[in-house]
């Protein structure tokens, strides 16, 4: 294990927000901000979590994706994090991201060390996703869920967050023309929400945590 792997942790550790706490009454980023689209006030959210799962890799961390199996009705076949809705009054954020990547590819929370999380992210579906980083050792055994899971896979995060590998593409939606994020890897087509929450885990990896980047700015003047 590299010190530059332990250096990476350490830094995601300072800019990330604690495991537990309020999440904001709105997510700060969503589906259709390229496009300045205006999401729907007072819309209710269904509360969602996902884990970035970081693997410590002789060459660097890593961070394990699943490809939705293709005979799902909602996003099939898309890369994502693992993760889902949240039982409401049954669980926390941080379990429900834990409880659906142990469902979905058979990983034990125990064995699995949270770092943090990062802002939450409004889906055009409806959803508010509240996405967490994890860390876990080299040596485990994925165990998939066939029924969702078609591929488990890994991706450098330093690939993830160098911004030149943040393409800006476009489709149509709903009858408009959406822009969006995607991180295109030996392959693989991470794109669309996934892509949109690891861009702003980018930002603030490389910048800090956003109330310090705006005292920052504020400071500068």
């Amino acid at each position: 294990m590299t010190a530059d792997v332990e250096a990476v942790l350490a830094r995601l550790r300072s800019v990330l927000d604690p495991v537990e706490g309020a999440a904001p009454a709105r997510p700060l980023h969503g589906d259709g901000d390229l496009d300045d689209v205006t999401r729907p006030v007072g819309r209710k959210l269904k509360p969602a979590a996902v884990l970035a799962l970081l693997v410590k890799r002789d060459s660097g961390l890593t961070v394990l994706f699943t490809r939705r199996a293709d005979h799902l009705q909602a996003h099939a076949g898309q890369v994502s994090f693992p993760g889902g809705r949240q039982m409401a009054g049954r669980e926390t954020l941080a379990e429900c991201a834990l409880r659906e990547t142990e469902e979905e590819v058979g990983l034990s929370p125990e064995a699995i060390t949270l770092l943090g999380r990062w802002e939450s992210y409004e889906t055009v579906t409806g959803y508010a996703v509240t996405p967490f980083v994890g860390v876990i050792e080299p040596g485990f055994e994925l165990n998939p869920d066939p029924g969702e899971v078609a591929e488990v896979f890994e991706t450098p995060f330093d690939f993830l967050m160098d911004p030149d590998n943040h393409k800006l593409e476009a489709r149509e939606f709903a009858g408009m023309l959406r822009r969006y994020y995607a991180m295109p890897h030996k392959g693989r087509y991470i794109w669309g929400a996934t892509a949109g929450m690891l861009r702003a885990l980018s930002i603030r990896y490389a910048q800090g945590r956003p109330r310090e980047m705006a005292r920052s700015a504020r400071e500068s003047r």
